[in-house]
């Protein structure tokens, strides 16, 4: 059994060496993921710290669920409270809970009226635990709503999504992957998806059937590269929905919550999908929390009594965080944050590329921001980067991914660049 007693201040929850906390992930875990040699120990703020007291600047926050900063004493707090006050069990669905019944309101209120086309009804929040689950949930919705309001037979309702896209990993989002790791030796995959050429309208229009709901994209892919689409394309997407009497979601569990500058992303291009997904920085990183919203009237068109339900999902402890998430979202105005400190962050970025002979391109919104290099060796870089105090990945093999939590202080991006500096300029 390994011992959890305390040493000193950076033991975090134990005192086992790092070598021991490897063996045991390599032993006991699965192989699933690449990992960077280094055991977190505590995290605060902008900062990870190791077991020797080391500090390494978090240029990922958790690829934007600490968008607060690594426990927000605010949202900490109310974790705390509602532990030692009793009001953070999960309880059964059957009866109602005051934490639910806020947050619910507050989410429903924090987003602009969803699917205005079908009225000014105000919005309703359906609740889960990871993102992957709400988006499996705007999947339903929109077939239910090609079934229901389009009279497409069940079973022949039919998708569009997008090239490089990410959603999560779960058998049916994976299956509109185009990613071969992602998908291949799952089978058999879940049909009725479309995948076309991010940010090309042609093409959606092209793919367009009598049995299309929906269309489902990312506002700005992370994943698939750190990609901005072409201006205008969501507003193309918007007037295809429209005149096809379709579905519009965006997944803005990377891109929302402040990360691009903005509330939402899809207000870069001023327009208001059906539906949103949101996660990650919902509950400030704390607590597995994601939702998806949409207008009343379709959400109470779509779901009745049995059609959905979670154990965990909208569970006291996780709505009291997003509660307070919600609360410091507004309270210290983050999105505002991310446009100011992400205007001058890409602009000193943009300095070091213009002397890189290894930087292809920097492209970015807000504290959202790639660095594609030449030779498609950005793990190389973010290896490099470790060293100095930097934690960083890579995006699609090729981009190096900037995105700190949205607090990140001056001192602190003057000391990202200059370990950018370090490894990307000669």
């Amino acid at each position: 059994m390994t011992s959890m007693r305390k040493l000193h201040y950076f033991d975090g929850f134990s005192n086992e060496n790092d070598d021991t906390i490897f063996n045991l992930e390599s032993d006991f875990g699965a192989h699933h993921y690449e990992r960077i040699n280094l055991v977190v120990r505590q995290a605060k703020g902008c900062w990870l710290t190791d077991d020797k007291g080391n500090r390494y600047l978090d240029c990922l926050a958790a690829y934007s669920a600490a968008n607060p900063g690594h426990h927000h004493p605010s949202i900490t707090n109310a974790v705390m409270d509602a532990l030692i006050g009793n009001y953070a069990s999960v309880l059964s669905n059957v009866v109602f809970t005051d934490p639910l019944g806020i947050f619910l309101a507050e989410t429903a209120r924090f987003a602009p009226q969803m699917a205005p086309r079908f009225g000014n009804h105000g919005n309703k929040v359906l609740p889960k635990n990871g993102g992957v689950e709400s988006v499996e949930t705007a999947i339903k919705a929109m077939r239910y709503y090609g079934f229901k309001q389009k009279n497409i037979p069940d079973g022949k309702q039919e998708i569009i999504v997008f090239n490089n896209n990410f959603h999560g990993r779960t058998i049916s989002v994976v299956s509109f992957s185009t990613s071969k790791k992602y998908k291949e030796g799952f089978g058999p995959l879940t049909p009725g998806f479309v995948s076309v050429e991010f940010g090309d309208l042609k093409a959606v229009e092209e793919a367009i059937t009598p049995n299309t709901c929906g269309i489902l994209v990312e506002p700005f892919q992370g994943e698939g590269g750190m990609l901005i689409p072409p201006e205008g394309f969501l507003k193309g997407l918007r007037k295809l929905s429209d005149d096809h009497d379709l579905l519009l979601i965006c997944d803005e569990i990377q891109v929302g919550m402040g990360r691009t500058g903005k509330k939402f992303c899809f207000e870069h291009e001023g327009i208001v999908p059906d539906g949103v997904i949101l996660g990650k920085a919902l509950s400030g990183g704390l607590v597995p929390l994601s939702v998806f919203i949409t207008n009343a009237r379709l959400m109470d068109m779509i779901f009745s009594k049995g059609s959905d339900g979670s154990t965990f999902g909208g569970y006291p402890l996780a709505c009291v965080a997003g509660t307070a998430s919600l609360k410091v979202f507004e309270e210290e105005d983050l999105a505002g944050q991310a446009a100011r400190k992400g205007k001058i962050l890409k602009q000193k970025i943009e300095a070091i590329a213009a002397r890189s002979s290894h930087v292809k391109e920097v492209r970015g919104r807000g504290l959202f921001i790639g660095i594609e290099v030449k030779q498609g060796n950005a793990m190389e870089f973010c290896h490099k980067l470790l060293k100095l105090g930097l934690v960083v990945n890579d995006s699609h093999g090729h981009t190096i991914r900037i995105s700190p939590p949205l607090v990140i202080n001056e001192e602190e991006m003057d000391f990202m660049v200059q370990k950018l500096e370090q490894v990307l300029v000669d």
